[in-house]
């Protein structure tokens, strides 16, 4: 008899893990330069909803607001959206899932904090680049980035394509 790989007694997990929720146009619309790996402060339904992968971070950024009560700064992510399940019963006729985009903090160390905060003075943009979901928590990779002129967009569009065109062509030489 062959010994069961999993214990008893123990829950398994029934859902699907998610790849890493990635903020492809993020790369496009900006120069992205200091990468940070963060913690976020989610409800359990978010929570649910990030490790589902229902999670959109087009348009997402990241500002730092002052704690009044501890005269400190704090980030905070805004405008990512989370499909999240509403708990109706089924066949109720109600919406299934509700939109929430509601601003959420973000939790790094105090040092960290105060470098993204100096570098936004400068006149640098916070990012979300990348969601994941791996391990027991959901951390969020948070990039510097300097926004991208039309120009540079085309230029970059310009390179990807003459990089591509020469792959095909030495695919076709072998």
């Amino acid at each position: 008899m062959s010994k069961k790989s999993t214990r008893r007694g123990h829950k398994t997990s029934t859902q699907k893990v998610a790849p890493a929720v990635v903020n492809r146009r993020a790369g496009f619309d900006y120069d992205l330069s200091e990468n940070l790996t963060v913690g976020l402060e989610l409800t359990g339904a978010e929570t649910k909803a990030a490790r589902l992968g229902h999670i959109n971070l087009r348009g997402a950024y990241v500002v730092p607001r002052e704690n009044s009560a501890k005269h400190r700064m704090e980030l905070f992510l805004i405008n990512a959206s989370f499909s999240l399940a509403a708990n109706a019963p089924k066949g109720s006729g109600e919406k299934t899932t509700t939109v929430d985009t509601r601003a959420r903090k973000i939790l790094a160390k105090r040092r960290e904090i105060d470098r993204f905060v100096a570098a936004r003075m400068d006149g640098l943009t916070i990012i979300p680049t990348k969601l994941l979901t791996t391990g027991r928590f959901v951390k969020l990779v948070i990039a510097l980035g300097k926004g991208k002129k039309n120009y540079d967009k085309r230029e970059a569009i310009r390179r990807k394509d003459m990089a591509r065109e020469n792959q095909r062509f030495t695919k076709n030489l072998r």
